[in-house]
């Protein structure tokens, strides 16, 4: 049985790994934790999933050390976050979006002494997405084509576009060398340059998470949709991410991996 901490228990996403780990046999929440000043520190972490009792409390630290940390949480607790996990060796899946450029240096360099698996998406579906776009983006580069990015999440994400959107953008970019990015666009632009990618963050109700990939040529495009139903898509990701991680020499992984892409 792996041993689980998850960071950001008391979240949207936190809630959703809390249950499904709960429900699965290969797993053991060991550790839920929250920021100090959070208003459901103490509470049983089931019962904030809505799943009853599992005698786990959410906390500022754990009383017993987990096998692998589970990362659901803000940028601003990232820090002190890898603090832990390097002081005590322990694996660490990151899926918290909207890190600065210092902070994924940061946690890259922590790579070099424990195993990090870090994704901007838990899905499994979003990552084959990306193969695809990535072979596209090979096979039409320098076809004179244009690509733009639309994505939807709900009403409560703090950053646009996503780290999803964002790592899209990068793969394609890559391969196509394009080297603008346009982050939506508002009066008398003149053409669309040749050299740019298109975002465009549409925030809306509850929505787990939607991307469309668009690759426009003359006459004809290609659109890669895909689309979340609700969040245990990116949950049931990351305890796979969890079992993967668990026994890895220290790296730098992705869900790529996870999934033998």
């Amino acid at each position: 049985m792996i041993q689980i901490g998850i960071n950001g228990a008391a979240g949207r996403m936190g809630q959703r790994i809390v249950a499904l780990a709960s429900a699965d046999k290969t797993f053991e929440i060991v550790a839920a934790l929250e920021a100090e000043t959070h208003p459901r520190i103490g509470s049983d972490a089931g019962e904030v999933a809505g799943i009853g009792s599992i005698g786990v409390p959410i906390t500022v630290d754990w009383k017993r050390k987990p096998d692998v940390m589970i990362d659901f949480s803000s940028p601003k607790g990232m820090d002190n976050l890898v603090r832990i996990c390097l002081e005590h060796r322990i694996p660490l899946v990151f899926a918290t979006t909207g890190i600065s450029p210092e902070q994924s240096e940061t946690l890259y360099n922590t790579a070099s002494d424990l195993p990090v698996l870090v994704s901007p998406s838990m899905s499994m579906t979003v990552n084959l997405a990306m193969k695809l776009c990535e072979l596209t983006a090979q096979t039409l580069k320098n076809k004179d084509t244009d690509v733009e990015i639309i994505e939807k999440h709900h009403r409560f994400k703090v950053d646009a576009p996503s780290g999803t959107a964002l790592k899209f953008g990068t793969i394609i970019a890559e391969k196509m060398g394009l080297n603008v990015l346009q982050h939506g666009r508002s009066g008398v632009l003149g053409e669309r340059s040749r050299n740019e990618i298109g975002f465009h963050a549409v925030r809306i109700g509850d929505n787990p998470g939607e991307h469309a990939i668009l690759f426009g040529l003359l006459g004809e495009t290609l659109e890669i949709n895909v689309k979340a139903s609700n969040r245990d898509c990116y949950a049931q990701g990351a305890l796979a991410a969890a079992q993967f991680l668990l026994g890895k020499s220290p790296g730098l992984y992705s869900m790529n991996d996870v999934m033998g892409l």
